[in-house]
């Protein structure tokens, strides 16, 4: 539960319990969900699973610090669930749990539950498929790395050689904060039956992806995601074997059939064709009888923020070739069709209808598609929701809708939809929630409220696009209409993103609203959730319009909100939006600011090609940065190849248009530079030619660098010294207070001395990746 704070600090927003999704019976009367919480008091995490009962509105721990996950239910009145259990030796259990009646026996989660079975390796993302009526049987998937021969790998016992050397050939060399291995992640299955007695028992597992060169979940992000079983079918992504990784994204659908789930043959796995279309596929799922499947899939080699559509495999009975057939195609539309959004997930309701959530004007809805629906060109969706930012959902039995998500106020909630209700006249699609569970009251117990936020919308640059470009505005919970407040401009990163009503842990509006500012957090070109042709424009126009945007958004704020004192101004910025921090300090812009904050910022473009993901960059700034009319390479499917064919020739001068390096002699506003040693996306050697132009040409800058941390900053402790410099940086040069007086020389600056026992602890992230 959340104490009430007496003001909204990053030590309450980094303590602040923080939600798992959660995990509804099918009868939508339970929900499943852990708890973790950090306290800065004992420098230590808890973590419990937690029961709520919907009816009553109780809620229940089950269990306390006992590494739990994956939580499946067997029955569909939720009285027995499994999961996974993680266990120092690197092995992993597969708990069954009975869900007591008596509400005073809950917390003894060692006499309410049995392992089912023990995988020999660190296991995750468990999904199981009823194979009987009566649920006696269950197909089961997990995920879990192997070794070369194919077998589970097991990292807590693996040997380890005497150098710790790496030799490649190839890349990649290195993805997101790790450097590659041999080992791969697979899919493992396997059949979960009941036998004398009532208790389940797990039988041996079949690794589904063996002797292939397939890996799922996608790397770094990838999970339950990215594949769904049926009674005889495993669907699942996974990138394009014969291609290289860092230069292109395309990811294929696959379909694995089952003979026998409790076999050790090897399965027949045959390759989706989608015609044209050669981007990312994500998002499989089944329909509930399992005769159908959707999933997501974009058009452009290379380019990782097109515009997903919805394709569907309609009678998987059929045997032979698999073509899948796009959704909702509109011949008159092109390529988006009439409803130009672009979904992030898909779910198939009992029914045959399609769930999809979208980004839309700054927020994630959940859409509905009737079955027929799905089969008329350039048909729409249903919003079911209006506000908030939708993050997961769960159908339920009887047509209803679980669905997890937040707001920029509450950092988790949970809702029960019905598509059924009846909508008044003037009300919102929200008018379908009739059951919520907020972990924060709407943020009451921040002491914050959904009154604080509201949206402007400003001239855009390029007028033919958009007219208009938005921007959520944040004021401190005590806003007095007779004073000028400082105003934070935030900038988010992607560069294909968006700022949206949604909780973070690393960038919150909130948390600078309180410190005295109003946060103005725009939207420029580039943004998503309105419309794909936004989201492209800015391809080869990185300092172009979205710059623009942000310079007419700054002087609309200056003239249109008398509250705002724009003489007091400062901008900060993280990933694409620490570019702009770069950019904005080499142009007039700059000059009106007081102070820049830039974290894991690209200064260079020329420094881009140190990326792992090349495809970002040579996309992005409009081609390799070689141009070469002659090339002719003997092997047609090499990464010279493909470099050349998914990607037009530049130069290198076409990307030094957009490089914040060639306006060094500008630069002349204080800024605080933040980059750390595990970004590989960015990497650290930007961060330090900023730090050390901004220190030889006598600008007053600091440089904060965490060796143990990537993009972002997950560790609390961590989080915490980062919103102490940040502030205090920004309130020295707004006129505000510093928000911490201790001296950085000190060791209570860093948190105080670690004990011997003290483990450093890193959390989940809790926003989107942009922001």
């Amino acid at each position: 539960m959340v104490q009430k704070a007496m003001k909204f600090t990053p030590e309450v927003l980094l303590s602040a319990p923080r939600r798992s999704a959660g995990v509804p019976n099918a009868l939508g009367t339970k929900v499943l969900h852990t708890t973790s919480t950090y306290s800065f008091k004992t420098h230590s995490k808890e973590t419990t699973l937690n029961l709520i009962d919907v009816i009553s509105g109780d809620s229940h721990v089950l269990a306390r610090d006992e590494d739990v996950s994956d939580f499946n239910w067997l029955d569909d009145a939720g009285t027995t669930f499994a999961c996974l259990q993680a266990s120092e030796d690197g092995t992993t259990d597969l708990c069954i749990v009975d869900v007591p009646s008596n509400t005073s026996s809950y917390d003894s989660w060692k006499k309410r539950h049995y392992v089912a079975g023990t995988i020999d390796a660190p296991a995750a993302n468990l999904k199981l498929a009823r194979l009987d009526e009566k649920g006696i049987e269950f197909g089961l998937v997990v995920s879990a790395q192997t070794a070369k021969d194919g077998s589970l790998f097991n990292v807590v016992k693996a040997p380890q050689t005497q150098s710790t050397g790496r030799l490649y050939s190839s890349l990649y060399v290195r993805h997101w904060d790790h450097w590659e291995v041999k080992e791969r992640g697979a899919l493992w299955y396997g059949k979960l039956s009941m036998k004398e007695g009532g208790k389940y028992s797990m039988s041996v597992l079949t690794n589904a992806l063996k002797d292939t060169q397939h890996e799922c979940p996608i790397q770094p992000f990838g999970g339950t995601e990215d594949f769904d079983l049926s009674r005889d079918r495993i669907i699942f992504v996974a990138k394009d074997p014969d291609l290289n990784p860092a230069l292109n994204v395309k990811s294929n659908v696959y379909i694995v059939h089952i003979e026998s789930w409790g076999g050790k043959h090897a399965p027949e796995i045959q390759r989706v064709i989608v015609p044209g279309y050669e981007g990312a596929s994500t998002s499989p799922t089944f329909s509930w009888d399992g005769r159908m499947a959707a999933f997501l899939s974009m058009k452009t080699a290379g380019y990782e923020a097109d515009q997903n559509h919805i394709f569907l495999l309609p009678s998987l009975a059929t045997a032979g070739n698999l073509t899948a057939t796009r959704a909702l195609a509109d011949k008159d539309q092109g390529d988006t069709g009439k409803w130009d959004r672009s979904p992030s997930s898909i779910w198939f309701t009992p029914n045959g209808s399609l769930l999809a959530i979208a980004e839309e004007y700054g927020f994630a809805k959940l859409f509905i598609f009737t079955r027929p629906s799905l089969a008329v060109n350039g048909a729409e969706p249903r919003s079911l929701t209006s506000t908030g930012y939708i993050s997961n959902c769960r159908p339920l039995l009887d047509g209803r809708i679980f669905v997890s998500g937040s707001t920029l106020v509450d950092n988790s909630f949970y809702a029960l939809v019905d598509p059924l209700l009846p909508l008044a006249g003037s009300g919102t699609a929200d008018n379908f929630m009739f059951w919520t569970s907020s972990n924060s009251n709407s943020g009451n117990k921040f002491g914050l409220s959904p009154n604080q936020v509201s949206s402007i919308w400003t001239p855009a640059s390029n007028k033919k696009i958009r007219k208009e470009v938005h921007a959520i505005v944040v004021k401190p919970s005590n806003f007095d209409h007779d004073r000028k407040y400082p105003v934070a401009y935030l900038i988010h990163g992607g560069p294909q993103g968006s700022w949206a009503d949604n909780w973070s842990t690393r960038w919150n509006p909130a948390v600078f609203a309180e410190q005295g500012y109003i946060v103005v957090a725009p939207n420029p070109t580039g943004s998503t959730g309105y419309g794909q042709e936004f989201t492209d424009s800015i391809r080869r126009n990185w300092g172009g319009d979205p710059y623009q945007d942000i310079v007419n958004c700054f002087e609309w704020v200056g003239e249109n909100m008398p509250e705002a004192d724009n003489d007091r101004a400062v901008a900060l910025g993280a990933s694409y939006g620490g570019y702009m921090m770069n950019w904005i300090q080499g142009h007039d812009l700059g000059r009106k600011f007081k102070a820049l904050v830039c974290h894991d910022g690209i200064l260079s473009t020329a420094g881009m090609l140190a990326t792992e993901e090349l495809y970002f960059p040579f996309f992005d700034l409009g081609g390799t940065p070689w141009f070469d009319p002659g090339f002719k390479d003997t092997e047609t499917n090499s990464a010279a190849a493909q470099a050349k064919n998914n990607f037009t020739s530049a130069t290198m001068s076409d990307w030094r248009k957009w490089d914040p390096s060639e306006h060094f002699a500008n630069w002349s506003t204080p800024q605080l530079v933040i980059h750390s040693s595990k970004d590989y996306r960015i990497c650290i050697s930007d961060g330090l030619a900023a730090f050390n132009v901004l220190q030889a040409k006598g600008v007053d800058s600091q440089f904060l660098t965490f060796p143990d941390e990537n993009h972002f900053v997950l560790k609390p402790e961590n989080g915490l010294v980062w919103h102490k410099v940040v502030l205090n940086w920004i309130n020295k040069y707004a006129g505000l207070p510093p928000y911490t007086k201790d001296d950085p020389d000190g060791d209570d600056f860093w948190g105080g001395v670690r004990g011997d026992k003290d483990e450093v602890v890193e959390m989940a992230g809790q926003g989107k990746p942009e922001t």
